[in-house]
């Protein structure tokens, strides 16, 4: 795996290494001891699938509260999609900065989410399955979210969210919120 630094702190975009014959390939898709050597979190109690039907649809912005807060590990299995994140953490220089991946079926990358951020993607084709590691249960009552829409984010989604959820459509305004964000 090739770890490159993102602009956001302590995020990282994963480029696997595929070792190739005439079968196909083989590549590590995680490994303990190499995230370790990176300073991340490589033990994961949860791994989640989803699949959007449509183009344009949109999940989050999504987050757990302490001590509840995850790190994610998510690649893209069918199709493409330009996943988000957004640093919430109050004392970090890139707070309440974001950042876009595309993450494909071709390309294969993973992004390394860590924990104190919102994370999101939008999928930019028909029929996308995305796979993610957790390392946190999740918790109910530990889920926020921000609205995809938000102007003080200012995040320029590739698409017009065509589908998304009632929760994920409403999620409150960072000038909303009346605590820390996370």
């Amino acid at each position: 795996m090739i770890f490159h630094p993102t602009s956001l702190n302590d995020a990282w975009l994963i480029e696997l290494e595929p070792h190739g014959d005439e079968r196909g390939f083989f590549a590590r898709t995680m490994c303990r001891d190499e995230f370790a050597r990176h300073g991340l979190i490589g033990e994961f109690v949860q791994q989640n699938t989803s699949f959007s039907a449509q183009r344009g649809t949109l999940r989050g912005l999504h987050y757990q509260l302490q001590p509840y807060a995850e790190a994610k590990l998510v690649r893209c299995l069918r199709g493409a999609i330009v996943d988000v994140i957004v640093d919430l953490r109050e004392d970090s220089s890139t707070y309440l900065h974001h950042q876009m991946f595309e993450l494909t079926s071709n390309n294969r990358h993973q992004l390394y989410v860590p924990p104190g951020f919102a994370h999101a993607f939008q999928t930019l084709n028909d029929e996308v399955e995305v796979s993610y590691l957790v390392s946190a249960s999740y918790h109910p009552q530990a889920e926020r979210g921000l609205r995809y829409s938000d102007e003080r984010l200012g995040i320029a989604w590739p698409l017009p969210a065509t589908v998304l959820s009632d929760k994920d459509a409403n999620w409150p305004l960072i000038a909303e919120h009346t605590a820390a964000l996370y």
